[in-house]
């Protein structure tokens, strides 16, 4: 295990997901849970010299002002984790987010829309119908600032920054998109409709010469603009939409029927959920950033287009626990018409957090072995995996499990 001290630095920090990454880093350095769900504890990556888990230290920043305790008190009590019900040693965690949430700074809400706004109206009084109180420039230099204390308080050796945010609206095609040079005089010029909050994030971060994962749908932060910095300063970068529910199932299952020769005729997912996330995406704009991840999946595997629609519906009682039920229709043999039907229930912070681990873990490594730009070999944790066209699960996580044996293989 490399030594080196790492940190992650996590926008949305007051989010489910971020909160159980806080908790859950913190319970495996003090040895209270074991590493179930990190695919970077599998056999096939043992002696890569991924960062030891104490070594990592974590950080963030969020539109929203909240309590880390409260919340991953509230995450426990719903999901009622057996792992987590010594007083005891929950006492102890408790007494690590509170030093964690003295690392949690204000972000920025620019251009978000008016979902996230309200969040940001909410914790500041930030109104959506005010003028921006700061240039594009100055808001990429907060944020810049806020990394640089983050990294020398802590004498950390390098950073990895994952957006955990709130899902923005689809950001309109802007010819500031295509060119380093062209957003640069985009954001000269503050123009701020060519950019969300997402782009600014993963400007300074690329800036600053620290990987960027986007863990959320957001199209603004991974631009082709921006690929191409990374790539020209060296900086690993990797996104979106991680997948952790029903299409991760999908993933798995689509192969199926081309395997067996199988026409999908129609499939219909039906997706509800409550938490943040749930109420954010709740709001028009913003649900259509999350269906056109969850909906290139399948003509990317079968090779043509079945009937298919995404449905997402917010159920506040649901909480963090997010339920997909899946009609799969299709013809077989002399043409009959059959199907399949699956119910996946899980709780969408617990199935992320692990996954936000392993991303900084393998980020960092690649940048320690000088690689730079887009990390196609990373595919298997997103619904739209960039710079990949492979989108079967099982193949995803054979470039993976390849990259690592070459790096054994020196």
């Amino acid at each position: 295990m490399s030594e080196k001290k790492v940190g992650v630095w996590l926008i949305g920090a007051f989010g489910s997901i971020a909160t159980t990454v806080f908790l859950g880093a913190s319970a495996l350095r003090r040895g209270l849970t074991p590493s179930t769900g990190m695919v970077t504890e599998l056999p096939p990556f043992q002696g890569l010299d991924l960062v030891d888990m104490a070594h990592l230290e974590l950080g963030g920043c969020d539109v929203r002002t909240g309590d880390l305790v409260a919340q991953a008190r509230h995450i426990l009590r719903e999901t009622s984790c057996p792992n987590m019900s010594d007083p005891a040693e929950l006492e102890v965690l408790e007494k690590d987010l509170r030093k964690l949430q003295e690392r949690i700074a204000n972000g920025t809400a620019c251009n978000c829309g008016e979902a996230i706004f309200k969040l940001a109206e909410d914790a500041f009084g930030i109104s959506p119908h005010a003028p921006p109180s700061h240039s594009l420039r100055e808001e990429i230099a907060c944020i810049g600032r806020c990394l640089d204390v983050f990294k020398q308080s802590l004498a950390l050796d390098s950073v990895v920054v994952v957006n955990l945010a709130s899902t923005e609206p689809p950001l309109p095609a802007h010819p500031a998109h295509d060119s380093p040079d062209a957003l640069e005089a985009a954001l000269d010029r503050n123009d701020t409709n060519a950019v969300r909050a997402s782009t600014l994030y993963a400007y300074a971060a690329i800036q600053a010469g620290f990987p960027y994962i986007n863990f959320t749908p957001s199209g603004g932060a991974l631009l082709p603009a921006l690929i191409r910095m990374a790539e020209v300063r060296g900086v690993p970068v990797m996104g979106s939409d991680g997948k952790t529910g029903e299409t991760l199932v999908k993933s798995a299952l689509a192969p199926l029927f081309t395997c067996r020769n199988l026409e999908v005729l129609s499939w219909e997912g039906f997706n509800i959920l409550g938490n943040m996330d749930g109420s954010v995406l709740d709001h028009p704009a913003n649900r259509e950033s999350k269906i056109k991840t969850k909906d290139g999946v399948l003509a990317a595997i079968l090779g043509y287009t079945p009937h298919s629609r995404v449905h997402i519906d917010y159920v506040p009682s649901l909480d963090d626990q997010k339920t997909a039920w899946d009609f799969i229709h299709f013809r077989g043999f002399l043409g009959a018409k059959m199907s399949l039907q699956f119910i996946w229930q899980g709780y969408d912070s617990l199935l992320a957090a692990p996954l936000v681990l392993d991303l900084a873990r393998l980020a960092e490594l690649a940048q320690r072995r000088g690689e730079g730009g887009l990390m196609p070999h990373l595919a298997c944790f997103f619904k739209a995996p960039l710079g990949a066209d492979e989108h079967r699960l099982s193949e995803q996580f054979r470039l993976l499990q390849d990259y690592a044996e070459n790096i054994r293989q020196g």
